[in-house]
């Protein structure tokens, strides 16, 4: 065999089914494309249960299936799974993934064989490239207008309409032969922290919180296979600990009062909630002690992924961390994989899905007519690390079907902003002006900018490409003319694009 330098931890003194167990228990993100890393090799020569997929990992379609090919050659049951939620989440767009608009666009159009649809492309697309388990549909609901995390990942607000949703995706995924997962249980949208950031706590009272579980009991019902955690604390369930790591949480209500019995994935354990408070070893042992079958370790450093796994050995030497348990969540893991780890043939799917879908979310009032030869101005935040979102605007959008279009696109607080107000209404002179704003409460920099626009120019026409905001003139874009994407996808931008110039 082999050396690999990740066997030098390795002291040989657990039986070796319970070795290959542990190894079973943890998903591992790594670096490079083509090539699987030598400590990557060792780990899935001793069990490892999965690996998940980043932008890192895809230069096109044909270089990803040669890589998913490669790593199910050293271990046919190896679980390969990514993020592939739709909208903004975009790391399969050098492989040609097919574009369909966020969750909450679909939740508006609430059309659920049109969501079927969606859901199918992006399932057919990832079977056809060797990927079987996707960390999607999001189950949360968004009413908590500070959430910054949740929002347009959400079918909306209603655990009615959101249930439907996901067993509509549910449904199409699983006969697509491929795994889905509702996340983040038991719900992230009533939180004002972003767990990627810091540890979120959710105050309300258990009352408030079953409306939250009600979709991923309808995600149970629908026979999701996979569930993933909250890195979120519930004082109302248990004061002291996340979701991820709280057996009240995990064991009473997922597993009792739900009846789950399918792989309960973590949320990264690298993320702020858990590496800042635990560290990303104590939070593996704690999660799998709690109840969870994978812990995920999506940063591609595989150091920190051989210090969870030396974690959870240790911890089972030691008996902090029961054999049992390891066991039972490495059976389910082991049976997750005989019904998903082999890619099922991929037939054709419906790529103007998304397209449609986004067509449809589009709301507002009517405009006036087309507006051509229009200056537009779009802010939006940077793509957020974790999510990985392209930075699309909405003037490549606009120009592709109207050149004569000009603008500019602002990711950040500029540093002169009565001179770039100055420039955009110079720029807009003779000119329809056309303001679009993401999630503008979020980020007061954007507020300003838009009012210093609109003091200037009354008569601009306002887009908002997030979720719509409150109070505005009692529209769902928050002006006169206004309208709403519901979402910043490609998709969603190249409808609201189509809408403004008659295209």
């Amino acid at each position: 065999m082999t050396h690999h330098p990740e066997h030098a931890h390795h002291q040989p003194d657990l039986p070796a089914d319970l070795d290959e167990a542990a190894h079973r228990c943890l998903v591992a993100g790594f670096e490079g494309t083509t090539a699987v890393p030598d400590d990557l090799k060792g780990l899935i020569e001793r069990g490892l249960g999965g690996v998940i997929l980043f932008t890192r990992n895809v230069r096109d379609a044909d270089q990803l299936r040669g890589l998913t090919e490669r790593l199910r050659e050293l271990r046919p049951d190896l679980l390969v799974a990514i993020d592939n939620e739709g909208g903004g989440i975009g790391h399969l767009v050098g492989a040609g993934a097919p574009e369909v608009p966020g969750n909450f666009a679909l939740g508006v159009v609430d059309d659920t064989e049109l969501t079927a649809r969606c859901a199918d492309a992006l399932a057919g697309h990832l079977a056809s490239l060797g990927i079987t388990a996707s960390y999607a549909p999001v189950a949360d609901l968004q009413h908590q207008p500070r959430n910054p995390i949740v929002r347009t990942r959400s079918f909306g607000a209603d655990p009615a309409l959101v249930s439907r949703q996901l067993r509509a995706w549910i449904t199409a995924t699983e006969a697509r032969g491929v795994a889905s997962c509702a996340k983040h249980f038991p719900g992230h949208g009533g939180t004002e922290t972003d767990s990627h950031h810091d540890m979120a706590v959710d105050p309300r009272p258990y009352d408030e919180l079953a409306h939250d579980i009600e979709p991923f009991r309808a995600a149970v019902a629908a026979g999701v296979p996979m569930l993933m955690s909250a890195h979120v604390v519930y004082p109302a369930l248990d004061p002291e600990r996340p979701a991820t790591l709280s057996p009240r949480v995990l064991g009473e209500l997922l597993r009792g009062d739900l009846g789950f019995d399918g792989v309960l994935v973590s949320d990264a354990l690298e993320m702020k909630a858990i590496s800042d408070r635990y560290g990303e070893a104590a939070g593996a042992r704690l999660a799998l002690a709690a109840g969870v079958d994978q812990v995920v370790v999506a940063v591609a450093d595989l150091d920190v992924t051989l210090a969870c796994r030396n974690a959870v050995l240790q911890a089972l030497r030691a008996g902090e961390l029961p054999a049992e348990r390891v066991l039972e969540a490495a059976g389910r893991v082991r049976q997750l994989a005989r019904r998903y780890a082999t890619p099922v043939v991929s037939g054709p799917w419906d790529a103007g899905a998304g397209l449609e879908a986004a067509r449809r979310a589009v709301r507002g009032q009517a405009l006036p007519g087309p507006v051509r030869g229009a200056h537009v101005v779009d802010l939006f935040p940077p793509p957020h690390p974790a999510l990985n979102w392209g930075g699309e605007d909405l003037l490549t959008e606009v120009r592709a079907l109207d050149p004569t279009a000009t603008g500019t696109a602002v990711t950040e607080e500029p540093a002169d902003l009565a001179g770039l107000v100055a420039e955009a209404l110079r720029g807009a002179e003779g000119s329809p002006l056309v303001v679009a704003a993401y999630d503008a409460g979020l980020h007061p920099w954007q507020h300003r900018l838009r009012d210093a626009l609109l003091a200037g120019r009354p008569d601009a026409v306002r887009v908002a490409t997030g979720l719509p905001e409150p109070g505005n003139a009692g529209d769902a874009a928050g002006a006169a003319g206004g309208l709403c994407s519901y979402g910043r996808g490609r998709v969603n931008l190249r409808a609201v694009a189509e809408v403004l110039t008659g295209g």
